[in-house]
C-alpha cells in the first residue's frame, strides 16, 4: 500500500514540476526596408515599410570575479 501511494505521489509531483516552465521574454524589433539604398514607401499610406521580428531577450549574467586585464608590454 505504501508503494502505491509513493508511486502516485511521484507521478503527480513530476507533472507539476514539468508544467512550470519559465516564460521566454521577447521583444518586437522593427527595421526599415531598403531597396537600392533607399527606403521603400507604402503607396497607400505614404509611410516607410518595416520588417518586424520577435527576438528573445537574454539576461546579462554578472560574474563573481572580474576578468583580469592583460599585461602591458
Amino acid at each position: 500500500m505504501k508503494k502505491i501511494i509513493l508511486a502516485l505521489a511521484l507521478a503527480l509531483g513530476s507533472q507539476f514540476f514539468i508544467a512550470e516552465e519559465p516564460k521566454k521574454e521577447t521583444k518586437k524589433v522593427c527595421v526599415d526596408v531598403k531597396k537600392d539604398g533607399k527606403e521603400v514607401k507604402d503607396p497607400k499610406t505614404g509611410k516607410t515599410k518595416q520588417s518586424c521580428k520577435e527576438v528573445k531577450v537574454h539576461k546579462k549574467l554578472e560574474g563573481a570575479e572580474k576578468v583580469p586585464e592583460p599585461k602591458k608590454k
